[in-house]
């Protein structure tokens, strides 16, 4: 992927402020941060979402995250950690290099991640519940 920005910084061809890194795991400061500290935490290889992740780099993504969050609360005295991924476009993705975002979060900051709504009835939220799972 010649035009993604994210394989860009993974070769070195765009700089990053890098916090963390393994042979298959970049981790850097968003430059659009939320609050500071505010870090993505990517594969090196290109996949666009999160459905196109191997399930084999799930560990290794989420052993870093943890390291993130925990490194955030030291050094930015973070309360709270929310993790996201936007997936495709109607989702919020921007760069569709698959990307998890590590914010962290302070109590009254202010930050509403989403409303929250409701069924119309249990059986409703059954119903679906079925009709997704037969999905998988």
């Amino acid at each position: 992927m010649e035009e993604c920005i994210f394989c860009k910084i993974v070769k070195g061809e765009i700089p990053c402020a890098k916090i963390y890194e393994t042979q298959n795991i970049l981790a850097f400061l968003d430059i659009a941060p939320i609050h500071k500290g505010h870090t993505l935490v990517i594969p090196k290889e290109h996949f666009p979402t999160l459905l196109d992740l191997p399930a084999e780099l799930g560990q290794e993504l989420l052993e870093t995250m943890q390291k993130v969050a925990k490194a955030l609360q030291v050094t930015v005295k973070a309360e709270g950690i929310n993790i996201g991924m936007n997936n495709f476009k109607p989702a919020g993705q921007i760069v569709f290099h698959a990307h998890f975002h590590v914010i962290p979060r302070y109590a009254n900051d202010g930050l509403k991640l989403w409303p929250q709504k409701s069924y119309e009835n249990n059986e409703e939220m059954l119903d679906l519940a079925q009709q997704i799972s037969a999905s998988i």
